[in-house]
C-alpha cells in the first residue's frame, strides 16, 4: 500500500486543480468583502464530500466487476478496446486544443459567457444569507462535481489503482477519503493565506484567477488527453506489444 500512495497522491493534486476543487474556490476568496470562512466551507467540505460518495459507488461497482469479469478484463480483446478508447482520448484532446477551439473559448471568456461564468457571477452577486445561502453553496458544490463527471479522470485512476492494488475495505475507503482530502487541501491552504496575507496575495490570487478561467479549455484538454496516454501505455504494456 505504501508504494501506492505517491500515486495517489499525485492523481489527487492534479484533481485539486479542477474547476470545481480550485477555480471556483479561487473565485470565492476574490471578494472584495472579507471572506465567510463558514461559506467557503460550506461549498469546499460539499465537494469533497461529493467526490466521496461517487467515489464509493464506482469503487463498489468496480470491485464487484474485477471480481465478475476479472477474466474477460485481462483478454486481449478487451485492452484492444481500451487501447482504442485511449487512442480515441489522445485525439480528442488534440481536437479541443486547436488554436480556433481556443480562440474561441478566450471569446466566450471575454464576453463572461459560458458556465463557469455563469457560476462566478452568482456567487460573486449573491446577497443570500442563512439556509438560502447553505442551500446555494451545496448546490453550486454539488452541480460542480456533476458537470465534472465526465471529466474526472484521475479520479477514475485512482479509484482504479486503489481497487487493483489497495487493501480491502475498510482501509480502501479510507485512503478514497484521504483521496479527496488532498483534493481541496490547496483550496484551503489559500483561504488560510487569503484570511492572514490577504494583501500580498491579493494580486497573485487575481494572476491565478484570470490565467485559471482564460486556460480551463486547454487545462480540459490536457487532462482527457493524460488519461488517454495512461490507458494507451497500460493497454500497450498488458498485451505485450513492446516485449
Amino acid at each position: 500500500m505504501i508504494t501506492l500512495l505517491p500515486s495517489l497522491l499525485i492523481l489527487g493534486l492534479i484533481d485539486s486543480t479542477s474547476f470545481g476543487t480550485l477555480l471556483i474556490p479561487v473565485w470565492l476568496l476574490m471578494t472584495s468583502k472579507r471572506v465567510s470562512v463558514s461559506r467557503f466551507l460550506i461549498y469546499i467540505v460539499a465537494v469533497a464530500i461529493s467526490y466521496f460518495i461517487i467515489g464509493l459507488v464506482i469503487l463498489f461497482g468496480a470491485d464487484t466487476l474485477l471480481n465478475s469479469y476479472d477474466t474477460l478484463l485481462e483478454s486481449d480483446s478487451f485492452l484492444i478496446g481500451q487501447l482504442a478508447a485511449g487512442s480515441v482520448l489522445l485525439v480528442i484532446s488534440q481536437l479541443m486544443d486547436t488554436k480556433k477551439a481556443r480562440y474561441r473559448a478566450m471569446e466566450r471568456v471575454s464576453r463572461g459567457e459560458g458556465r463557469f461564468f455563469k457560476w462566478r457571477k452568482q456567487i460573486m452577486g449573491d446577497t443570500s444569507s442563512g439556509k438560502s445561502g447553505i442551500v446555494f453553496l451545496m448546490g453550486l458544490a454539488v452541480t460542480a462535481v456533476v458537470l465534472e463527471a465526465a471529466t474526472m479522470l484521475p479520479y477514475l485512476a485512482a479509484i482504479g489503482l486503489i481497487t487493483s492494488e489497495g487493501p480491502a475495505w475498510p482501509m480502501s475507503g479510507i485512503l478514497l477519503a484521504g483521496y479527496c482530502i488532498v483534493m481541496i487541501l490547496p483550496a484551503c491552504i489559500l483561504l488560510i493565506s487569503r484570511l492572514f496575507a490577504h494583501k500580498i496575495l491579493e494580486k497573485p490570487l487575481l494572476r491565478l484567477d484570470k490565467w485559471l478561467t482564460k486556460h480551463a479549455h486547454s487545462t480540459t484538454a490536457w487532462i482527457i488527453g493524460i488519461a488517454g496516454f495512461l490507458l494507451v501505455v497500460n493497454a500497450i504494456n498488458d498485451l505485450g506489444l513492446l516485449d
